[in-house]
């Protein structure tokens, strides 16, 4: 006769294959749970959505693709993406560094790494407008030197959603880094893998997972920024105009629905590429689990 197990105030499992939960009260917590979720994330979606709904077809299909919106979409989508490859680059270089090596002042590029979560984002816009403006600091060296104009141009617009997305990226990858094996790394040097075999083959699979959620995290808070880019993007229409700003400029406008459909826009590309990334996730953690 087999004995069963239960830990202290919990219940065994039942003759119909009930599953054993250690932490009692499910149906509560789960309760609060989707009245949260509802509230705080269903719900004003829905409202996105049903604001929307009052316009027709024709009404939607233009407001939502006037040629100062579509370019407003292609430099919002564009140089998100651009400053999340950046961010999951580099911030996986920081991760690293951060995590394999000691150096002095290691805890102050440490807390640095928060700063942008830290920072208001109107502060930071205007800081790095001051910056790359022609007479800021970097800017009269990129535009006197190389003829390179940052402030008030796309180039901007990139510089500050990179800024701004970096802590995502250090902060997913940087733990993964900390709870991997070296006793790998040392098996597959004993092999006779080099340093780069040993980084592409042991390393690099075990943290691709997290650094695709980085990227996706940072992409996903670019998208929607708005105070940070506002100052260095110079929000001249067709050139360098963010989509965040257009919907307020639609809301000061009274023009709700329009804002709305924007939004929706926004909203389901955002969602697509996500529910992308999410599935390379599940297939790179499913590959590096075989």
């Amino acid at each position: 006769m087999s004995a069963v197990l239960t830990a202290p105030g919990a219940a065994a499992s039942t003759s119909r294959g009930a599953p054993f939960r250690v932490m009692p009260g499910f149906k509560l917590s789960l309760g609060f749970t989707m009245f949260y979720l509802t509230l705080i994330v269903l719900i004003p979606l829905s409202a996105v959505f049903l604001k929307t709904f009052t316009l027709t077809w024709e009404a939607f299909w233009a407001a939502v693709t006037s040629p100062r919106v579509v370019a407003s979409y292609k430099l919002t989508f564009g140089a998100s993406l651009i400053g999340a490859t950046f961010n999951a680059v580099f911030g996986g270089i920081v991760a690293w560094v951060l995590v394999r090596y000691q150096f002095p002042g290691k805890r102050i590029i440490d807390a640095l790494v928060d700063l942008p979560f830290a920072l208001p984002t109107a502060v930071a816009g205007i800081t790095l407008t001051a910056l790359y403006s022609a007479n800021g600091w970097f800017g009269r060296f990129l535009e006197g030197t190389l003829g390179l104009k940052v402030a008030f141009t796309p180039i901007g617009v990139v510089i500050a959603l990179t800024f701004i997305g970096l802590p995502f990226v250090v902060r997913t990858v940087q733990p993964v880094l900390e709870d991997a094996e070296r006793e790998l790394e040392e098996a597959a040097a004993s092999l006779g893998a080099n340093s780069w075999q040993t980084f592409t083959r042991v390393i690099f699979p075990t943290i691709l997972p997290s650094l695709m959620t980085g990227f996706a995290l940072a992409f996903a808070r670019a998208t929607g920024e708005y105070g940070s880019v506002i100052f260095i993007a110079g929000n001249m229409p067709m050139v360098s105009e963010i989509t965040p700003l257009f919907i307020i400029t639609k809301l000061e406008q009274y023009d709700y629905a329009g804002a709305t459909a924007i939004a929706v826009v926004m909203l389901v590309v955002s969602f697509a590429m996500l529910l992308t990334i999410n599935l390379l996730q599940a297939w790179a953690r499913g590959k590096s689990g075989k």
